[in-house]
């Protein structure tokens, strides 16, 4: 769906090794498979931050954790670099799973400048704001074939302290 994002159902189902009556079956519509793969997604994105004990571990270990974390599921990141909605983050969307994430990510690089990993003249949520934009416009990048994948959490973590490190 983000290498071939007009695919019919016949297209996508034959992408991933099932027959169209199945994919059918798991979704009717191309609107109801992506709507299941955003759920995947933000259930996963969700779960790797929770996973990352952003909140309680050392910054330094936390840090790392989220890039690997973040690139354990690089396929469902292409997705949603493709299919994310401002909506998501809209205080008036009953669906708060996108803005508990985001919270909890400008708490950990307030953390983080707090502990003195992080320089102070940048707001935690433009520091939050630059490391998913470094990330996702490298895995994007790796996507095309231009980024290699070996060494992509050293790049990440190079990338960004060394123009955000305290």
């Amino acid at each position: 769906m983000v290498h071939r994002p007009r695919a019919n159902l016949q297209e996508l189902a034959k992408a991933v090794g099932v027959s169209k009556a199945t994919l059918y079956r798991f979704c009717p519509t191309r609107e109801a498979l992506i709507e299941r793969l955003l759920d995947e997604a933000t259930v996963t994105v969700g779960r790797a931050i929770a996973n990352c004990n952003l909140e309680q571990a050392p910054v330094d270990t936390a840090f790392k954790a989220l890039i690997a974390g973040f690139l354990e599921s690089k396929e469902l990141t292409q997705f949603l670099i493709f299919h994310f909605r401002p909506e998501f983050l809209n205080e008036s969307n009953p669906d708060r799973r996108w803005l508990d994430i985001q919270k909890t990510c400008d708490d950990f690089f307030l953390r983080c400048q707090q502990e003195g990993m992080l320089r102070i003249d940048i707001s935690a949520v433009a520091l939050n704001e630059i490391f998913f934009g470094i990330a996702t416009s490298l895995v994007e990048s790796e996507s095309r074939g231009r980024v290699p994948r070996a060494g992509m959490a050293e790049l990440i973590e190079r990338m960004f302290l060394q123009g955000a490190g305290a």
